[in-house]
């Protein structure tokens, strides 16, 4: 492993290893999948993983006006990993669809046409993608690794690719960028790569889910504000949905085998939640007189910031849908 400009590189081996030891106090819901179109192949002598990851951070930052790179990882033609922003953070890889999320910006331009994947890269997205459904308990399914292509550009309404999309990860992304190339070409792989593991679906030591409302919220060792920080660990920013294991004096226990404890005081109670029609509007009111904004699909999961007249706001931000076509 190598740190330069505040980013990791790691072999493949060496990520599996990170990941395994790594703890995140978000909950995650969805993996995302990208290409980074410019730069690609042409851009990368093999040896200048830290230049063109630092070169994109400043695209971010500078031209796009974000806090920091846009994605979390980055999977380079020889097979390496770089880490990019905090896991703690939601990405900003797709419009009004970052909430919950882990972004992975594959580099290369995987177009018909463009880059030929290497052997090395595509064993290293396969991998990388595995271990993260693995290490958050995530099912290899459409709507948990979504491609950005299915989102349209401007608003983030998924509608699969027919308007409105850029080609992103790519039109030959594993022999293509619809649904369809996902569950015929790149869902066997990973689920292959899983060799059997069980993903648990059993929740049942949750006690809760909570939301935090605080801009920065800090891990302690033990249930009060004296005890020390978390060394660990990471804080933990605004609009993350921590699983919440133990309660004791208005504090929160974070984690199922460590004393690691944030504050109830700025924390708001969530509830998780299950689409049970095909297609839901978002709306950015409690009603159909308001516009949509963004849909989510049957059997995608999200959490609920409260309630008003049978309808669910979904997110910190004016994001609506009706409590009917939901199971909790």
């Amino acid at each position: 492993m190598e740190t330069k400009y505040g980013f990791t590189k790691m072999t493949l081996s060496e990520f599996e290893n990170w990941m395994s030891r790594l703890r995140v106090g978000r909950t995650i819901l969805k993996i995302q999948q990208h290409h980074t179109y410019i730069p690609s192949y042409i851009h990368f002598t093999g040896t200048n993983h830290f230049e063109r990851q630092l070169a994109m951070k400043n695209h971010h930052v500078n031209e796009n006006g974000w806090r920091d790179i846009g994605q979390h990882f980055t999977v380079f033609p020889d097979g390496t990993v770089l880490t990019g922003r905090s896991l703690e953070l939601s990405p900003a890889c797709i419009t009004n669809q970052n909430a919950n999320s882990i972004c992975i910006e594959n580099f290369g331009n995987f177009d018909l046409n463009g880059d030929v994947m290497t052997t090395l890269q595509k064993e290293s997205i396969i991998t990388v993608t595995a271990v993260l459904c693995k290490k958050f308990n995530l099912l290899v399914h459409s709507n948990t690794i979504v491609y950005h292509h299915w989102f349209r550009l401007d608003n983030g309404f998924r509608n699969n690719g027919t308007g409105g999309n850029k080609s992103c990860p790519g039109t030959n992304f594993f022999g293509g960028n619809k649904v369809r190339d996902f569950e015929n070409n790149f869902a066997p792989l990973v689920t292959a790569k899983l060799l059997g593991h069980l993903i648990k679906t059993d929740t049942t030591s949750v006690l809760k889910y909570v939301c935090v409302t605080a801009s920065v919220l800090n891990i302690r060792t033990a249930p009060k504000a004296s005890s020390a920080r978390a060394k660990e660990r990471s804080s933990i920013e605004m609009g993350a949905v921590l699983r919440v294991y133990a309660e004791k004096d208005n504090w929160y226990k974070i984690s199922h085998s460590m004393e690691h404890w944030v504050s109830g005081r700025f924390t708001q109670e969530v509830k998780r939640a299950t689409v049970n029609t095909t297609v839901l509007n978002v709306r950015t009111g409690p009603g159909t007189h308001f516009p949509k904004t963004s849909s989510v699909l049957k059997d995608e999961e999200i959490f609920v910031h409260e309630e008003s007249n049978d309808w669910c706001k979904i997110g910190l931000d004016d994001k609506w849908v009706s409590k009917s076509y939901l199971t909790f």
